[in-house]
C-alpha cells in the first residue's frame, strides 16, 4: 500500500471515520481537506439499494445542477447540414457529420458529450464499440439524440448531465469544483440526490439510499447522513 503524503495525512486526520455529516457540512469540509495545486473536482458517489442486473431495478437519467459542473464541456454536435447553424449558435464545440464520423472511426473521441439527431443514428450504429466504452454514444433517455439541437447543447453546456447506476450499484457524478462556495457545493449535490429519489423504481425494496460519500480528487471520502436528504 503506498504511503500517505503529508497532505493527505493532515486530509485524513479532519475526516472523522464514525461519523456521518450533514451534506452542508460535508460540503466545507470537501472544501477545507481539498490541498492540490488544480481546481480538483467535487465528486459523489452514492449506493442505491438496487440491482441493476435487473431491468425494473435499472436507475438512469439526467440532471441539470443549479451551479453547473464548474467544468468546460465539450460538445459534438452531429448534424445535418439545416441544424449546423443553429449547434454552432447554441456554442457546440464541434459541428458536422460525416467528416466526425470517420474521424471517430479513426479513433477520435476528444470530446465529453455527443449530441445528434434521430435520423443521424443509424450512422453511429456502427461506432459504438468505440463510443460506448467511453460513453459518448447518445440516447434519447438522456436528451442526447433530439430534433431541438440548440437547446440540447444549451442544457448541456449549462450544467445538465447524465448518470447511471453501475454494476455494483453506485452512482458517481461530478457535483461540482473545490472552487465552488459550500452553498453551491450543497445545492448541487443535493439536486443530484433529490433526483436520484425521484427515479427509486417500484421494484426496489427496502433501503433505497444506502450510502452517500462525498469526495474530491485525491481526498478521502466524507460519509453523509442519508437521513438528512432522504425526505
Amino acid at each position: 500500500m503506498a504511503k500517505l503524503t503529508k497532505k493527505q495525512k493532515e486530509a485524513e486526520a479532519k475526516v472523522d471515520r464514525n461519523q456521518t455529516y450533514s451534506l452542508n457540512d460535508a460540503s466545507a469540509l470537501v472544501k477545507e481537506i481539498t490541498n492540490v495545486n488544480f481546481d480538483a473536482s467535487i465528486d459523489l458517489a452514492v449506493r442505491l439499494g438496487v440491482d441493476p442486473r435487473k431491468a425494473n431495478q435499472m436507475v438512469r437519467g439526467v440532471v441539470t445542477l443549479p451551479h453547473g459542473t464548474g467544468k468546460d464541456v465539450k460538445v459534438l454536435a452531429l448534424v445535418t447540414p439545416d441544424k449546423e447553424a443553429d449547434a454552432t449558435a447554441a456554442g457546440a464545440d464541434y459541428v458536422g457529420l460525416d467528416e466526425y464520423l470517420q474521424k471517430i472511426k479513426e479513433g477520435w473521441t476528444d470530446v465529453d458529450v455527443i449530441i445528434t439527431m434521430p435520423s443521424v443514428m443509424g450512422k453511429l450504429g456502427p461506432l459504438g464499440r468505440i463510443l460506448g466504452p467511453r460513453g459518448l454514444m447518445p440516447n434519447p433517455k438522456t436528451g442526447t439524440v433530439t430534433m431541438d439541437v440548440a437547446k440540447a447543447v444549451t442544457e448541456v453546456k449549462a450544467g445538465k448531465i447524465d448518470f447511471k447506476v453501475d454494476k455494483t450499484g453506485i452512482v458517481h457524478a461530478a457535483v461540482g469544483k473545490a472552487s465552488f462556495s459550500v452553498e453551491k457545493i450543497a445545492e448541487n449535490a443535493g439536486e443530484l440526490i433529490q433526483t436520484l429519489i425521484k427515479l427509486k423504481p417500484t421494484a426496489a425494496k427496502g433501503t433505497y439510499v444506502k450510502s452517500i460519500y462525498m469526495s474530491s480528487t485525491m481526498s478521502p471520502g466524507i460519509s453523509i447522513d442519508t437521513k438528512s436528504v432522504n425526505s
